[in-house]
């Protein structure tokens, strides 16, 4: 056996052991995540090397950004490594009575390390780092857009409700009249001429004269009949016109971000096999292989399921029996994006021929029919064992040859 450092990490720092092969531990100590320690540590490891003629085992617990510094020192270094994940290490170092502390932490780990098989974590390639990082940043300015709208519809009801009704809330134009237009009562200063010019230069999409000119006299219309709470002059007026010049701003942003992980997903096999498939667009390619990684660190579609957290949860005791249902332990995010995915497959049912569609119908007609959220949820399964399959063999989808493997 050889040689175990083992690591409670921390904010900024961590407490490391190192344990011989005879379980003996020969080092505690602390290491502040900085060039220096890293330093000392590569020599520590280097010593190792040496006594024993090979590299010892790594062993640490994911704790969110504040492992990343170690794991990217062991990575570049080319050291590597086992990360846990903090319930897999909660659970092998459970003992009847345990004393926890940052030191004990990181002997308990180092001790089960000898006891437990673990697999070395896989290092993904800088690529999916990079496509993680983008998918991840794409849904925070999702979810800063769908504050932004809240809270931009609590006022425009205040100001003019009747916006909502005339537009769709998500469109563009949409955007453009409540920046130019918060309040009924500047629609009525100006003239339907002014109206129709001004909506047509503000809006990015090209949009013609005679639109644009339907809209600026549904506009009057709604404006004449209009009652707000809040004259033209309430600073709240300014407020929502500030909203939505955000949320325009970084809907923009999105679609930036979406082209530039398509340009650095062209050539990938993954991309063009999860673009193959019906229902699927740019935006949910690229997100799926950001969320996803890289597939072939599975071993099998199962382990996939896994990841995304829709493998089957059992629970029986004696006589009582709990109705199956997912773990939920995976990737949420990935979940959702594939539970709406399927969705869009479904509504998009008459205009492409999806073996996943049709399972879905087969779920729904069977004679005891399965609810729509159990029937979309085996549709996922079943889509991540097609594109399992498609990508390990480098072939994009085939609606007879994917019915014929799946």
């Amino acid at each position: 056996m050889k040689h175990v450092l083992a690591f409670d990490v921390s904010k900024g720092k961590s407490t490391m052991v190192i344990y011989n092969h005879y379980k003996k531990c020969e080092f505690e100590g602390e290491i502040n995540h900085n060039k220096m320690s890293f330093k000392v540590l590569n020599e520590k490891i280097c010593e190792i090397n040496k006594l024993d003629g090979q590299a010892p085992e790594i062993v640490f617990e994911a704790s969110g950004v504040y492992s990343r510094p170690l794991e990217y020192f062991f990575q570049k270094e080319g050291y590597a490594y086992h990360r846990v994940s903090p319930i897999e290490a909660n659970l092998q170092t459970a003992t009847m009575r345990r004393h926890k502390t940052d030191k004990s932490d990181a002997h308990e780990l180092a001790k089960s390390h000898f006891r437990t098989e673990r697999s070395k974590t896989y290092q993904e390639d800088a690529y999916y780092q990079q496509m993680r990082a983008l998918t991840r940043y794409y849904d925070e300015l999702d979810s800063e857009i769908i504050n932004l709208f809240s809270r931009m519809h609590a006022i425009l009801q205040l100001s003019f409700p009747e916006l909502e009704r005339l537009l769709s809330k998500r469109s563009a134009l949409f955007l453009n009249i409540v920046q130019l237009y918060p309040h009924p009562d500047e629609v009525l200063a100006c003239s339907r001429t002014v109206i129709r010019n001004r909506i047509k230069a503000n809006t990015k999409k090209n949009i013609s004269l005679a639109r644009a000119d339907a809209k600026g006299l549904e506009l009057l219309h709604a404006a004449e009949n209009s009652f707000p709470a809040i004259s033209k002059d309430d600073v709240r007026c300014e407020q929502v016109r500030d909203y939505a010049t955000r949320i325009a701003d970084l809907k923009d942003k999105k679609e930036k971000l979406i082209k530039q992980m398509v340009d650095i997903s062209k050539e990938r096999i993954e991309y063009q096999v999860f673009l193959s498939f019906p229902g699927i667009g740019e935006a949910t390619a690229v997100r799926l292989i950001g969320e996803i990684g890289d597939l072939r660190r599975f071993q099998n579609h199962k382990q996939l399921n896994a990841y995304v957290g829709i493998d089957i949860m059992r629970y029986q005791s004696g006589n009582t029996f709990y109705k199956d249902k997912i773990n939920k332990r995976g990737n949420n995010k990935l979940r959702k994006i594939l539970y709406f995915m399927i969705q869009t497959m479904i509504k998009l049912r008459k205009k492409t021929n999806n073996h996943i569609v049709e399972y879905y119908d087969k779920l729904k007609t069977q004679p005891q029919g399965k609810p729509h959220k159990v029937a979309s949820i085996a549709c996922v399964n079943k889509f991540l064992k097609v594109a399992f399959h498609l990508i390990t063999h480098n072939i994009t989808y085939d609606y007879e040859v994917a019915s014929t493997c799946s």
